[in-house]
């Protein structure tokens, strides 16, 4: 098993995330929130299907934006269902520094301490892992700015392989950011 590695707020991992215990995880949804393939199938066959019941009655979920449900039969409480960019349409790194400042605001808006992220966008909308990886971090630091209380104290992001997980670790060793 690879080493989780630390930095701050920011804990990476390698495995499932259907399987994290956190207080929420993040659903890397479609603009419908109709749990798909990839992440959102796993969560979908793991969670059960009252997780897309509520999904039903929220009524989407523009680009950018996160939107939670209960998490059903996972070991997390909450999903959060954030919407990330498909590459090509247009200012895709704010889009997905957008959805992860989202989900970020709905955590604490639930008063949660953890929370485990997948890198969005990333499969079927094809957003390259590098940039992914620097987006994401930019959103969480920016969140942690000092003197503003927080819920939140720990940000997984878990990485499903080694390429990934690989990715995300060199971005976060060589970010300069404090």
């Amino acid at each position: 098993m690879t080493e989780p590695v630390i930095r701050g707020p920011i804990r990476l991992v390698k495995g499932d995330i259907t399987v994290m215990d956190t207080d929420a995880i993040v659903n890397p949804s479609n603009t419908s929130l109709i749990l798909g393939a990839g992440v959102s199938g796993a969560i979908a066959a793991r969670g059960g299907p009252s997780i897309q019941e509520e999904m039903s009655k929220l009524g989407g979920c523009p680009v950018g934006g996160a939107k939670w449900t209960t998490a059903g039969k996972l070991t997390a409480r909450y999903v959060i269902h954030a919407v990330g960019p498909r590459m090509g349409e247009g200012e895709e790194d704010e889009k997905l520094r957008a959805a992860t400042r989202e989900a970020l605001k709905r955590a604490e808006e639930l008063n949660l301490a953890t929370i485990a992220f997948p890198a969005i966008s990333t499969g079927i909308f094809g957003f390259p892992l590098e940039r992914c990886a620097n987006d994401m971090f930019t959103a969480v630091l920016d969140h942690f700015n000092p003197g503003e209380p927080r819920s939140l104290t720990q940000v997984t992001f878990c990485l499903w392989d080694d390429e990934a997980f690989a990715i995300f670790a060199r971005q976060l060793e060589e970010d300069t950011r404090p």
